[in-house]
């Protein structure tokens, strides 16, 4: 009868256990599954938010400008078709931005002005599981990457950009480390723009639980777990913090005093852990998560504009 030694309390864990692993099924879910063509569509993704929907709106007003140099554009890449927008201002580098979670292209339009400023064409992109892009689950970076290499390939191969550069935001700056440190990383793709990133995903999603009240035990956990072995990501063991040393070329991190999900210690982290000798760490006082540049746009596309000159050289440090 020694097997209820192991039995009985193996019981009382499993009784324990499988309410809460429903609940992070569902959580997970939320999350990272695409469970509709209407979720993750080119709609804003926070239409209660008053700063989210005039981010939108200033976005949809810069595409009315400029949207006489746009076309269509599209790549195949890990057998999804996925569906970009490029801005041919006639220059010879371009930028991809790549928008967090819950994010399409028309959310990246906000992004764009700085990067037309200082002299780029801009390729906008619904990220997988996206917008009008295919795919159903979200891989925090860890297969999005290889779409990212993709889109630069078009714009270097295709498009005639000498030098590619990419802007991330959030998770979007997860996959512009990833693409960056990848072996397969081309020469012309030079070097990436950060903002509000995180060390690594399972340490901004423990914070969105704490801000939002939510239980950290068992669930956190349990979520983490349903990501490695469905979205197939390392969201605790691996993530840029850990990627971050081996990224030699240019990155300007943007970050806010007042992100409480990629909170300030991230950003310091990140930046002492960079390989790179032409890095640059700009701080902004005023800001939630990814809202920055809505607070002071000023100061936020000076910041870039000023720094776009150092993709375009090699070894030297950055002050």
């Amino acid at each position: 009868m020694d097997w209820l030694y192991w039995a009985i309390p193996a019981a009382v864990v499993g009784l324990f256990l499988l309410p809460t692993m429903a609940v992070a099924g569902i959580i997970y879910t939320v999350l990272l599954v695409r469970t509709s063509k209407k979720k993750w569509d080119r709609s804003c993704s926070i239409p209660t938010d008053e700063e989210y929907c005039r981010m939108f709106d200033i976005g949809i007003e810069w595409d009315k400008q400029y949207g006489a140099c746009k076309h269509p554009v599209e790549i195949v890449s890990d057998g999804f078709r996925l569906a970009g927008e490029y801005f041919d201002f006639g220059a010879k580098k371009a930028v991809i931005i790549i928008p967090g979670r819950m994010e399409s292209l028309l959310y990246s339009y906000f992004f764009a002005e700085p990067f037309r400023v200082g002299g780029c064409n801009v390729l906008v992109i619904d990220n997988r599981s996206h917008g009008l892009s295919e795919g159903r689950v979200v891989s925090l970076g860890f297969r999005e990457y290889r779409d990212i290499l993709g889109w630069s390939k078009l714009l270097h191969d295709e498009l005639g950009n000498e030098t590619v550069i990419l802007h991330g935001i959030c998770i979007g700056a997860e996959v512009a480390v990833f693409a960056l440190t990848s072996k397969d990383c081309p020469d012309y793709l030079r070097g990436m723009v950060a903002e509000g990133m995180f060390t690594n995903f399972y340490q901004s999603f423990r914070n969105h639980m704490i801000d939002g009240r939510h239980p950290l035990f068992p669930l956190a956990g349990e979520v983490m777990l349903l990501t490695r072995i469905f979205s197939h990501a390392r969201a605790v063991t691996d993530g840029p913090l850990k990627r971050i040393p081996g990224l030699k070329k240019p990155i300007l991190f943007l970050h806010s005093r007042e992100d409480i999900f990629s909170v300030p210690a991230q950003a310091d982290a990140l930046y002492a852990a960079c390989g790179s000798e032409q890095k640059k760490l700009v701080w902004f006082p005023v800001g939630a998560h990814s809202r920055i540049r809505i607070n002071d746009a000023e100061a936020y596309d000076r910041a870039i504009v000023d720094y776009l000159p150092v993709f375009e050289t090699e070894g030297v440090p950055v002050a």
